[in-house]
């Protein structure tokens, strides 16, 4: 997952450099961290199904196989005219994380018991993270912004070669590490779907099921909203930073990994916060409007000429933004339990996906006309939208009963 993560953003956050190497427009840019929204959403469907039928460890070698395939591929893009072969090597990482971003709900789910569950899955989702943070740190590290072609193509080369190494290895412990299920199930919740008999389980009525849930209809509404903004936040920072403040690559891709080291905070204490409390309307609510209060501050902030005062701004948000993101999956699996995690993360993710594209478009399309402040405007005006909305979810926690059934019995 953190290797996967890397590859989505590293065009992304030295978007300048890769804009003048293959000559090509910031749009052309941004889609190929688009392309990961794009292809997720079409795929998700076929690939829960794989998850519920064949189980975890086709779904983790599927992945890791992907992922390393596409590393390779960009290696064959080190010349400005070949900007075709880097969109495919893309292309192929995308199909990567939709195997990948389902899973940490799910391993959470059959690995762990039900006092450890949240946090488990707030560490699973902690690769994606550190991933985004490694993306946004090391490319304008590794790649300095000079005028010669040549020696930007060994540079880029550079990267592409440490990432391919990465995802190899990591495929290799995948196919000898990574088992399907422990021996027994760590959690009643869990016995009870593993003794369901599979003739009663239908993929097509499950996800039915879900879509009939109408306190998960507006999780994966407010979902959407907040991580779509997250993902066009990640995705224009470069452009924005940059805007303010010229020559500062490096600057903006550390501003980029403030947001994500203190997510990656505020998810693991968010975790271990549900897993002792139970309290995921309230929690989920509370880091909600944290993070409208953080975005508009950002925005107000962003243009006053003091980069420090972006770094504060910015990683206050990202506690809030970031550490909702396993929240979202837990309530998820709260309320549609006894139905599949993959499926219930999966749709989360789609919406995710839906919002990311329109909101990284209609972000940029805003800033080149009206500047930055109006672009972000607009992620405050959504995000102040998802608030409303997840005031009204009820705290259905179906896990937790069947638990506590179980526990009585």
């Amino acid at each position: 997952s953190l290797c996967n993560a890397f590859q989505w953003i590293q065009y992304g956050s030295i978007n300048n450099v890769f804009v003048r190497f293959y000559d090509v427009s910031t749009f052309a840019i941004d889609w190929l961290s688009m392309s990961y929204m794009l292809v997720y959403i079409p795929l998700l469907f076929p690939v829960a199904w794989l998850l519920d039928k064949r189980g975890l460890r086709i779904i983790a070698l599927a992945g890791s196989a992907l992922n390393a395939v596409g590393a390779w591929v960009k290696l064959g893009s080190l010349k400005p005219h070949l900007f075709p072969v880097t969109v495919l090597g893309q292309v192929i990482c995308a199909l990567a994380q939709v195997f990948i971003l389902g899973m940490p709900s799910r391993i959470a789910s059959v690995w762990f018991g039900s006092h450890e569950v949240s946090t488990a899955c707030s560490i699973a989702v902690f690769g994606n993270q550190l991933g985004i943070a490694a993306g946004f740190l090391v490319p304008p590290v590794l790649i300095p912004n000079v005028e010669d072609v040549e020696k930007l193509a060994y540079h880029i080369s550079v990267m592409f070669f440490m990432t391919a190494g990465v995802a190899s290895a990591l495929f290799i412990l995948v196919i000898i590490v990574f088992k399907e299920k422990p021996p027994n199930p760590p959690s009643q919740a869990q016995a009870s779907i593993q003794s369901r008999p599979a003739a009663e389980y239908s993929y097509v009525q499950s996800i039915l099921h879900l879509l009939r849930n109408a306190n998960f209809l507006l999780l994966m509404v407010t979902y959407g909203l907040n991580v779509g903004c997250f993902y066009a936040l990640s995705t224009l920072l470069n452009r924005m930073v940059i805007h303010h403040y010229p020559g500062e690559e490096v600057n903006a891709g550390r501003i980029g990994l403030t947001i994500i080291l203190s997510g990656m905070a505020g998810a693991l204490i968010s975790g271990i916060w549900l897993d002792r409390t139970k309290t995921y309307k309230q929690t989920t609510l509370m880091v909600y409007i944290m993070s409208l209060v953080g975005m508009i501050v950002y925005t107000f902030t962003l243009s006053l000429g003091h980069l420090w005062v972006v770094f504060v701004t910015a990683g206050s948000l990202g506690f809030f933004m970031t550490g909702y993101l396993p929240l979202g999956f837990e309530f998820a699996a709260e309320l549609t339990y006894p139905e599949s995690e993959g499926t219930s993360s999966g749709l989360l993710n789609v919406s995710a996906q839906i919002f990311g594209i329109a909101f990284t478009i209609g972000q940029g399309q805003i800033m080149d006309r009206f500047g930055t402040k109006a672009g972000n405007l607009l992620l405050c005006s959504f995000l102040f939208l998802g608030t409303v909305m997840t005031a009204f979810i009820k705290a259905d926690l179906r896990r937790q009963q069947a638990n506590l059934e179980n526990e009585q019995t």
